[in-house]
């Protein structure tokens, strides 16, 4: 049970890495670096389920990685 625990999280997380890397938000590898003056914007269509998604499989990481430390 605690092995398949622990494949469970261990493909969230690469889900989780997946989704992150994904999100855009700005044009350009210099905008992950504080580069980039645009205004904050509402995200739409898939940038928005993207976002929920990543929060979704955030939330399952956690709760299985506590799952996983009380069932030690």
């Amino acid at each position: 049970m605690n092995t398949l625990l622990y494949y469970i999280q261990l493909a969230i997380s690469v889900i989780l890495v997946i989704l992150i890397a994904i999100q855009q938000r700005g044009a350009a590898l210099g905008a992950g670096f504080g580069g980039g003056g645009e205004v904050y914007s509402t995200r739409r269509g898939a940038q928005k389920k993207i976002y929920y998604a990543t929060v979704v499989t955030a939330v399952a990481f956690l709760g299985l990685g506590i799952i996983n430390l009380l069932i030690r």
